[in-house]
């Protein structure tokens, strides 16, 4: 009897304690911050009014960095659509999780991410939107993706439960519309981090309809480096992304003729009556007036940026408001102060700069992303950042956000030190690796880029060194290697380039280096 009575005690000792921990978890859980990431595609930093563009504005993205911190050093590891996310989801370089391009890469959704050890920590996990991964989402208690890059109009989804969900609408409306229903949906008892992948701004670049013909009136100023010759630059003169000779009169800039219209990527057929009907009634004019100008030369190759600067900045015009839905949203429902949001791109993307669209370049535009941070008591509203941080850095920020304990083998670092403590320097160097050897003939590279220099090395298609001195040369126009005067600094960047490889244990690069 006093053995069962004893046993009974540390039974009811045990369940005090456990409802003390339950208690003590959900009170620790009330002060974590709630987390959004939005993340579009092909955004370029030069189209966003928080970064100075004159192009356009972006009031809802200016929001956050008003409200926040502006990164004006952010950088990617790989600038490729799939190979940017499965960085951002590990924290960790293409090499590491094993996602290097888009043409035969799969990631292996068993790794660990950081939306994992949110989850192991209490948080509610969700990712919605744009995907590109090639597997499964692991980590999420809920995810609906799109397939593959997914269409403008009236998108399929990829469902949890194996299904397809066709969603009538424009996806940038969809998208931020099925976010919103998670957020109604979720358990209000846990912190959650909601991941948002936006199609826009990708190629094709097709507008929602109430965005049509926006920036008609606009006659864009030609990039001064537009008509770039790629002098000394073997790589940038056998690439096939230019304005001129790459871009497309149907498939990009929907002047189609007679060709059938499943050559506009399948987003026209996808449209019911009254959609086809407004896109039609734009497009079908500005068709029309083209033919009647028999444009050639120049003066084809400048229309046919005028024609993509339109319909990009249109895209991005749905883009920007959507981010503003969200931002309202989580104001309208009081939970704007408990709640991170994080802005980037997958990469950055050319506009017209050195005459091309796209992006895989270790050069600026393409190697830099936009990012926006609020963190509200914790970040100080206004803050411009000037520190090198990679989207490498979104996990383990995430992470030291929710108090969670950063994994050893995660190669990027917490941001949030380097903004609470002026101090911290942070890295002084960027390492880049970027391995696709077929779209766009862009010959597969690494590099590092330091406070001024930028050293490259590319080793399929061409075989050449890379050398820019960015204060010099912030356009990266004129390549120095082998240069004479750039003996020593040549000399030294091969060695820190040696250092950034073995640091992050860059085996395949190692073994072309050494090879040199």
């Amino acid at each position: 009897m006093k053995l069962i009575k004893t046993l009974l005690l540390l039974a009811l000792v045990n369940s005090c304690m456990h409802l003390f921990a339950q208690k003590q978890q959900r009170g620790t859980a009330a002060k974590r911050p709630n987390i959004v990431i939005i993340i579009s595609d092909d955004h370029a930093y030069q189209t966003i009014s928080a970064y100075g563009s004159k192009l356009m504005k972006t009031p809802n993205i200016d929001r956050i960095a008003n409200e926040g911190v502006r990164f004006d050093k952010a950088y990617v590891t790989n600038s490729i659509c799939g190979p940017s996310r499965a960085v951002i989801l590990t924290g960790k370089y293409s090499h590491k999780n094993g996602f290097k391009d888009n043409e035969s890469s799969v990631f292996n959704g068993d790794q660990d991410s950081f939306a994992k050890q949110l989850q192991r920590g209490g948080y509610q996990t969700a990712w919605i939107g744009k995907w590109h991964l090639e597997s499964k989402p692991q980590g999420f208690d809920f995810w609906q993706v799109l397939p593959n890059q997914g269409q403008y109009f009236n998108p399929d989804f990829d469902m949890m439960d194996g299904s397809k969900k066709r969603i009538d609408g424009y996806v940038t409306n969809v998208i931020t519309d099925e976010a919103e229903n998670w957020l109604d949906k979720r358990d209000e008892s846990k912190p959650f981090c909601l991941v948002i992948g936006h199609k826009a701004t990708h190629r094709v670049w097709l507008p929602d309809t109430a965005d049509l013909g926006r920036f008609d009136k606009v006659n864009f100023p030609l990039p001064a480096n537009f008509y770039d010759t790629y002098q000394n630059r073997k790589a940038a003169e056998i690439q096939d992304m230019s304005i001129e000779k790459t871009m497309l009169m149907g498939y990009d800039l929907k002047m189609f003729g007679s060709d059938d219209k499943e050559n506009k990527d399948g987003n026209f057929s996808r449209m019911n009556a009254a959609q086809s009907a407004k896109v039609d009634a734009y497009y079908k004019p500005i068709e029309a007036q083209f033919n009647a100008l028999k444009l050639q030369g120049k003066a084809l190759t400048e229309w046919k940026f005028q024609r993509y600067m339109r319909d990009y900045l249109s895209t991005a015009t749905s883009l920007d408001r959507n981010i503003g839905r969200t931002l309202d949203y989580l104001d309208q429902h009081g939970l704007s102060k408990n709640t991170i949001v994080i802005y980037l791109s997958d990469q950055g993307f050319y506009m017209g700069e050195h005459g091309w669209f796209d992006k895989r370049w270790i050069y600026e535009e393409s190697f830099r992303t936009p990012m926006v941070m609020r963190y509200p008591g914790q970040v100080k509203a206004g803050t411009v950042s000037n520190r090198f941080v990679m989207n490498l850095d979104i996990a383990p920020t995430v992470l030291d956000a929710a108090g969670l304990p950063i994994p050893k083998d995660i190669q990027g670092i917490s941001m949030l030190p380097a903004l609470k403590n002026h101090a911290d320097k942070g890295r002084q160097v960027l390492y880049y690796h970027y391995y696709e050897n077929g779209e766009h003939s862009v010959s597969p590279h690494f590099g590092i880029r330091t406070k001024r220099y930028k050293l490259i090395r590319f080793y399929k298609r061409v075989v050449e060194w890379e050398l820019y001195d960015l204060q010099k040369d912030p356009h990266e126009m004129d390549n120095k290697y082998g240069k004479k005067g750039y003996e020593t600094i040549t000399a030294d960047l091969y060695k820190e380039l040696n250092r950034q490889i073995n640091k992050f244990e860059d085996q395949d690069a190692l073994q072309i280096l050494n090879e040199r």
